[in-house]
């Protein structure tokens, strides 16, 4: 079977790298929203193409009962645009943290019962703080996915083809709202938990 190739565009990319921006001292998490695309011809390889990305927490990390309520509030947004949730995105709290931990791995089986080609995103830390003092162009994003051993392991890292930003100018872009401080204006399920009026689909947050 060829190998499932996953493309993030830039608004879910800028996003979801904004969410742990927003909260460096916590951990954080969200959904990945796309859909599967078959390769179209015999051997070719289908792509996971994730076009949205929805802030979940930076508290609850973990809590299955809290991303059934997630999920059915963004499987009844997103379906009638025929999207899904394909995966899942996580930035852990210590700095030095390079490692996916139980939660995320307990919520990526969670999503893989829904979705077998399902992402694990790991935000890098170290270069995320690199972005954040405006240094460094790489994709801050490790991918994970899992095995036939049903275990998550790391399919990509720098070099990698197996994940791939669709708008090569995406840091550009992240660079320029980082330097105003965008992250500010990112609101997620938390947010709107404690007030309804912070809207977790982010609507107004590329304007």
């Amino acid at each position: 079977m060829a190998e499932c190739g996953y493309v993030i565009s830039q608004g879910a990319y800028i996003k979801l790298v904004l969410h742990a921006l927003k909260h460096r001292s916590s951990p954080v998490n969200g959904l990945l929203v796309g859909r599967l695309l078959d390769g179209g011809i015999a051997g070719a390889s289908p792509t996971v193409q994730i076009s949205d990305a929805v802030p979940l927490s930076h508290s609850q990390i973990g809590i299955l009962t809290y991303l059934e309520l997630a999920l059915i509030q963004v499987e009844e947004h997103f379906g009638a645009d025929g999207l899904a949730v394909v995966g899942y995105y996580h930035a852990n709290e210590r700095h030095d943290d390079s490692e996916l931990g139980g939660a995320a791995r307990k919520i990526g089986d969670h999503i893989f019962r829904y979705f077998p080609q399902a992402a694990l995103l790991l935000l890098d830390n170290k270069r995320l703080e690199g972005l954040a003092k405006g240094k460094g162009c790489d994709p801050v994003l490790e991918l994970f996915t899992r095995d036939s051993s049903r275990s998550w392991r790391r399919a990509s890292s720098e070099g990698s083809s197996q994940l791939s930003i669709k708008e090569p100018s995406a840091n550009t872009v992240l660079l320029d709202y980082i330097s105003t401080e965008k992250w500010n204006q990112v609101a997620d399920f938390d947010d709107h938990l404690d007030d309804i009026s912070k809207d977790w689909l982010n609507p107004n947050l590329f304007n």
